[in-house]
């Protein structure tokens, strides 16, 4: 998939520090489904296109050919992996540079290292954009695996503080490129109904804690009758979740939006009146930069990089993981409190502009153009001490 914007003659300063990165190869899934990563990988690949370059775009996701062998277990991995090896080498002798999404588990070892080596077989720089809150678990299982791979890497970049120490305590330098949130499309939206509306944007998983939000809205209905919760997202928990809601007598009051696209996503959060991030396990939760964005004050876990996000007391509320009592009290406070809830709003939008395009896109480029080298050759890579 090639995505491609006319240069401007004059450019601004921005497009006059990336003139020798004509094309990017971006390596990532695409939505369905639509998850933080490929909303990202979709989202950077219209950007960078709309700044004047060429983009590639490897889609690690791509749907089975023929449709059926997905159904097959077993080959089927085999049946995407081909023809995803194949057109990331084509890509590689037509690109600059690859610009890899990558995550833990089995994603890196089926997509983000191959296209790493492929990268350096060609000749081509790759910069490795690590994301994911399962890295520490990851990397201590696996570190002896993933090291040969980066160390072949012109860069490592991610989004968060949290990140960059993960990979610190294996010797591993990480530089922080910010997550980007759309503003134009997150924005505050008109006042709120008087029905309290929660909302939960992550997926049914158990890393995520549904559960736990579910039974905060039970506590939470004990005050306000009429609190109402939508759970947009979809996965494996979906049935359990169903029977908690019904146990806890809030089955009419909970919806079950399943999968939303940015539009949808962001007409969500118009409705809302509080964000809740229940996750166990996180990095830089996407939505939260949305609910900052949409000016919808946020109560969430203290796990992972979220209090690299966002700050206790200043532009959210945080809680321990697990703990449905904390939740709903932390929630109730910002439904209770006007003062509170708007500090929360109003710390929230201040903080969300460090996301905005205008001010990620200037980092990046950066780390484009330190990736080619001042001869257009693979930059070294260094290696932060270990303190070991």
């Amino acid at each position: 998939m090639l995505v491609s914007a006319e240069r401007p003659s004059r450019a601004p300063a921005p497009e006059r520090a990336a003139e020798r990165i004509v094309s990017v190869g971006l390596v990532g899934p695409l939505p369905p489904p639509a998850g933080g990563m490929a909303n990202q990988t979709r989202q950077l690949a219209r950007l960078l296109a709309e700044g004047g370059l060429r983009v590639e775009l490897v889609q690690v996701n791509a749907p089975y050919a023929p449709a059926w062998i997905a159904r097959v277990r077993g080959i089927r991995a085999l049946f995407r992996l081909v023809p995803y090896l194949v057109r990331l080498w084509r890509c590689a002798g037509r690109v600059d540079l690859f610009h890899v999404m990558a995550n833990s588990g089995w994603a890196w070892h089926l997509f983000a290292a191959p296209a790493v080596w492929i990268a350096r077989l060609r000749a081509k720089p790759a910069l490795v954009n690590y994301r994911g809150g399962g890295a520490e678990a990851f990397l201590a299982r696996q570190a002896r695996w993933v090291k040969p791979t980066l160390d072949r890497a012109a860069s490592l970049v991610v989004p968060s503080g949290f990140l960059q120490a993960v990979f610190a305590a294996h010797g591993i330098r990480a530089e922080i490129v910010p997550n980007i949130v759309d503003l134009a499309r997150f924005r505050p939206g008109p006042p709120r109904a008087p029905v309290p509306h929660l909302i939960v944007t992550r997926n049914l998983e158990e890393i995520y804690d549904n559960a736990s939000a579910v039974r905060a809205l039970a506590r939470i209905r004990a005050r306000h009758p009429n609190a109402r919760l939508t759970l947009a997202g979809s996965g494996p928990c979906r049935a359990a979740l169903e029977r908690l809601c019904a146990e806890l007598g809030v089955a009419d009051a909970v919806r079950f939006a399943g999968q939303l696209d940015n539009e949808r996503i962001a007409e969500l959060y118009a409705t809302a009146d509080l964000l809740l991030n229940p996750s166990r396990v996180d990095n830089m939760p996407i939505s939260l930069l949305e609910a900052m964005a949409s000016g919808v004050p946020i109560v969430s876990t203290n796990v992972g990089g979220v209090p690299y996000v966002v700050q206790d007391g200043v532009s959210a509320l945080l809680v321990p993981p697990g703990d449905a009592d904390a939740l709903a009290q932390a929630a109730l406070r910002v439904l209770e409190e006007p003062e509170l809830a708007a500090r929360l709003r109003t710390a929230g939008l201040d903080a969300v502009q460090a996301h905005a395009w205008a001010r990620v896109r200037p980092r990046l480029l950066d780390v484009y153009m330190a990736c080619l080298g001042r001869d257009g050759a693979p930059a070294e890579r260094g290696v932060a001490p270990s303190g070991k």
